[in-house]
């Protein structure tokens, strides 16, 4: 018997990782080549916070681990305090692409998106999920909105400036 994987929920998150400097992390989608983007993911569960769903995202698609500091994993080269990601508080609707269309239950076409932000250290070990992504860059945050894909994703990466913590 064929089971059906089960549909995406229509409420997710953007996270944009970027440097103190204002540097971005993009990456490049494996299904997608040439489709840049930050961290993107669904909520698994109706219930799930956003804020661990961009936890979540963020270690699966970076091997990012943002925790606090009595976490096993605060001395891990690829370590983020949980003080660094920031709640922006915006959140977007947005047309889903035909192409992914097929993920979501029948009739469901849009999706509202909440953006976050992380700052991670620049030389941050980045662990790519290669069924996912094939390659990583940092740009500054003008040339990563210019290379995004998304008309969504661009406009949160040019409103770093307003976002970002200071050091």
């Amino acid at each position: 018997m064929y089971m059906h994987k089960p549909y995406k929920i229509p409420e997710s998150v953007l996270v944009v990782i970027h440097s103190a400097e204002l540097d971005v992390l993009l990456i490049e989608r494996a299904d997608k080549p040439g489709f840049w983007q930050s961290v993107t993911g669904s909520k698994d569960t109706d219930d799930e916070a956003l804020r661990q769903t961009a936890i979540r995202e963020v270690f699966e698609e970076t091997g990012i681990r943002i925790a606090d500091e009595t976490s096993p994993q605060f001395q891990a080269s690829n370590f983020v305090l949980a003080g660094n990601l920031c709640d922006w508080k915006l959140s977007n609707v947005y047309e889903i692409y035909p192409v992914w269309r097929h993920r979501y239950a029948p009739g469901i076409t849009r999706n509202t998106e909440h953006v976050f932000g992380l700052r991670v250290p620049r030389e941050i070990a980045i662990i790519l999920a290669p069924l996912e992504h094939v390659r990583h860059m940092w740009l500054p945050y003008r040339e990563a909105a210019d290379k995004c894909f998304s008309p969504s994703n661009a406009e949160a990466i040019l409103q770093l400036p307003k976002y970002s913590t200071p050091d």
